[in-house]
């Protein structure tokens, strides 16, 4: 079964149902189901001129790709990210076990074959080679390499694939054009990126995909009492003038995010029919404000509005 939500395709199939779907034209590569064991897909796809995104799951399926030699010029890569699970990967320098976190670059002009007996999470980036190539010395010897969990960028690559998958601004084509080229700085990077390509890496994919990261660390820590720059740094291990640098670049400052957000939450609350008896203190020490008056205050000043009068205003 496949359903599309916006342009994201969600993949459902088992057993003989997920030889079909390369034929139909939904997944870049043959699935094959695995004898004896039981053969599941379920994941999501972002399909794009410029690059394309999967991310999910798959168990007792054999994925293979053979190099056909037909002249359309199918020579993208793909970037496998191997979450949880084992992945066998068979190809030209022999079999390589993927492990946990484990992940490997892949041709489009290059066969393999890749068995997964057992439930597998992972992400897919796939990438053409005008952008990546470039990039990294002697890119073709990359490729069927097991890139061990940790190496260069992975965990940050993982966390700005999962920000961005649904993120409804790829819509347009300029933004896509520029997460492609951040998506292949991480990547480029992890490999062996030229010292140039570092530079702009640096500056560009590495930038946003740690703002990205550093956002999403906000978020599911709001209601702390202890967020600031240097808890969050903590947990990225990263300084604590590099977390101001990145929100300055964004002409805004880490302080003046975190209380956007705890507004924009407080509100949110304040908003929903189904919390009409909960207390404004309550709302405002869920959002992470220590003090009452000072919610009040900044609340009226950013939304025009009281809390109290926000909850009237909105309520049937």
């Amino acid at each position: 079964m496949t359903t599309r939500v916006a342009d994201v395709v969600q993949v459902q199939a088992q057993a003989s149902d997920v030889e079909s779907l390369h034929d139909r034209g939904v997944t870049w590569v043959e699935f094959k189901p695995m004898p004896d064991v039981a053969c599941s897909i379920d994941f999501g796809l972002r399909k794009f001129p410029d690059f394309g995104l999967l991310s999910g799951t798959v168990r007792g399926v054999r994925h293979e790709h053979a190099r056909r030699d037909s002249g359309d010029g199918d020579d993208d890569f793909s970037f496998h990210m191997n979450l949880r699970g084992l992945s066998l990967v068979t190809g030209r320098r022999g079999e390589t076990t993927l492990r946990d976190g484990d992940a490997m670059l892949l041709s489009y002009s290059v066969s393999r074959t890749i068995d997964r007996p057992q439930l597998v999470d992972h992400r897919v980036i796939r990438l053409s080679r005008a952008l990546l190539s470039p990039l990294v010395r002697n890119i073709d010897d990359a490729t069927l390499r097991r890139i061990p969990r940790g190496t260069g960028m992975l965990r940050l690559l993982r966390n700005y694939v999962d920000a961005v998958f649904e993120d409804p601004a790829l819509a347009s084509p300029q933004m896509r054009r520029l997460v492609a080229a951040q998506l292949c700085d991480l990547v480029a990077v992890t490999l062996g990126a030229t010292r140039d390509a570092i530079a702009v890496a640096e500056g560009r994919g590495i930038r946003a995909a740690r703002l990205r990261a550093i956002k999403g660390d906000i978020e599911a820590h709001l209601s702390a009492s202890d967020l600031s720059p240097s808890a969050v740094a903590k947990r990225h291990q990263i300084s604590d003038s590099y977390i101001r640098k990145l929100f300055e670049s964004e002409g805004t400052s880490f302080s003046q995010f975190v209380l956007g957000r705890r507004l924009e939450r407080a509100r949110r609350m304040l908003t929903d029919p189904g919390w009409p008896q909960r207390s404004i203190a309550s709302i405002a020490f869920d959002a992470g404000f220590g003090d009452l008056s000072y919610f009040n205050r900044t609340f009226r000043h950013f939304y025009g509005l009281k809390p109290s009068e926000m909850r009237r205003a909105m309520m049937p």
